[in-house]
């Protein structure tokens, strides 16, 4: 927990943040008022996520997988000297298991 919890605020949807952003524009063109010798009020910027974060975690769950189908596929056929189609066999694995429990 954050030991400036006073100064959290709610986080705002896409929707809200582009009406606030109209709504502050709108008034700007409505107040004619010269502002030479004010300064300007620094803007916090706000991140809005293209990518929303459930989607980023599910797309890094499909790349692993792709990752060690491709990588499974890449040593058992290139660097092990078998068939690529293989690798997607039943028999291949349990023929493995068997060689590294030595029955």
């Amino acid at each position: 927990m954050s030991a400036d919890n006073l100064n959290q605020q709610q986080a705002r949807t896409r929707e809200d943040y582009k009406k606030g952003k109209h709504d502050a524009d709108h008034e700007k063109r409505l107040v004619n008022v010269e502002k030479a010798d004010a300064v300007p009020s620094p803007t916090k910027r706000i991140r809005i996520r293209m990518i929303p974060i459930w989607l980023r975690l599910l797309l890094l769950v499909v790349f692993i997988f792709v990752s060690v189908v491709a990588g499974a596929a890449v040593g058992y056929g290139v660097l092990g000297g078998g068939k690529v189609a293989d690798v997607f066999k039943e028999s291949t694995w349990t023929h493995i298991l068997d060689l590294v429990d030595k029955k």
